[in-house]
């Protein structure tokens, strides 16, 4: 953003420390580019402020929900996105996070014992899905729950598929790797990889669909596949931050790049906010590990395991790879 006079400039910057939008700027614009920078509480805290003056705005509740849910922080996330589609209940996005939220809440209590919580979470996702069925978004969450979610609570992979028929009929690519991901969740990797190659055969306009297919050759270990995905991805958006991962992952897996490798992940980690729609810093602090550990340098390995266990508990893979170091 440029402007033609210093003191144009200066009244701005001042707005931006205050949390005041400047004239011409909603109130949620600041608080936008600091979450796009991946100052998550920075932009809480201004949305906070700005919802002080006006309690009316639904958009600047549904931006906190979005900062609270990548601060982790679910239980307020869900508080702020309810508050959101009370203000606007005809909106599909506000509806959509509303169910991550809950569906996070969900994932915590596990779906049986968070029964209450997966039906509000089929509940939201289906009606975001209803108010805009072009909400990809919101297809592909639905989507997603249908087929992982068990009966009890409205699950189903009859209903998975049906609904990644109707994503089809409105986006093919989409309804490609909706259907991939439908198959990988059943353990069933080659019909996904059918359907992840569909998709790249579109030849799709945007950045996306190259990088979803680029995730899967990664748990396929398969870096000639990866490296075809992202180098295509790359010719459509060569500033997408996820390309440095995943040029790293693909370079630890196809062996005899370890420098290319080792730098491109350090600068992912570096450089790169962590967003709940890009990949991990767990997941990027494991791949070093396996490079070191493929290195013979065990102590230097065993460090990048442990870093990835303290962002990431839940990482199965660095703990394994921890107890196997340690009785080498």
């Amino acid at each position: 953003m440029t402007f033609a006079r210093p003191l144009a400039m200066a009244l701005w910057l001042g707005a931006a420390a205050t949390g005041i939008a400047p004239p011409g700027e909603d109130a949620a614009a600041e608080p936008r580019r600091a979450f796009s920078a991946g100052e998550y509480a920075r932009a809480a805290a201004l949305l906070d402020a700005a919802i002080a003056r006006d309690a009316r705005d639904a958009s600047l509740r549904y931006w906190l929900a979005r900062c609270q849910y990548e601060l982790n922080q679910y239980d307020e996330a869900e508080e702020s996105a309810r508050r959101a589609v009370a203000m606007d209940p005809d909106n599909s996005d506000y509806h959509g996070w509303l169910g991550r939220a809950l569906g996070r809440r969900a994932e915590r209590a596990g779906w049986l014992s968070g029964f209450s919580l997966a039906r509000q979470v089929r509940a939201e996702f289906e009606t975001a899905v209803r108010l805009d069925p072009r909400n990809v978004q919101a297809q592909r969450d639905l989507i997603e729950f249908y087929s992982q979610a068990p009966g009890v609570v409205g699950g189903g992979a009859d209903k998975a598929r049906r609904q990644v028929d109707a994503l089809a009929a409105i986006d093919a690519v989409e309804g490609h790797l909706a259907r991939a991901a439908v198959w990988a969740n059943e353990k069933m990797p080659d019909r996904a990889d059918t359907e992840y190659r569909a998709a790249m055969a579109a030849r799709p306009g945007r950045a996306g669909p190259y990088l979803e297919a680029a995730d899967f050759y990664e748990q396929r270990r398969d870096p000639v596949r990866m490296e075809e995905a992202v180098e295509a991805a790359a010719a459509l958006d060569s500033a997408n931050p996820q390309l440095l991962y995943s040029r790293g992952v693909a370079a630890v897996l196809r062996g005899g790049r370890d420098a290319d490798a080792e730098r491109l992940l350090r600068q992912y980690l570096d450089t790169v906010p962590p967003r709940s729609d890009l990949p991990s810093k767990a997941a990027t602090r494991e791949w070093l590990g396996q490079l070191y550990e493929r290195q013979g340098r065990p102590d230097a390995a065993a460090e990048e395991y442990r870093s990835a266990l303290q962002l990431d508990r839940d990482r199965r893979g660095a703990r394994d790879a921890l107890r196997r170091l340690k009785k080498s």
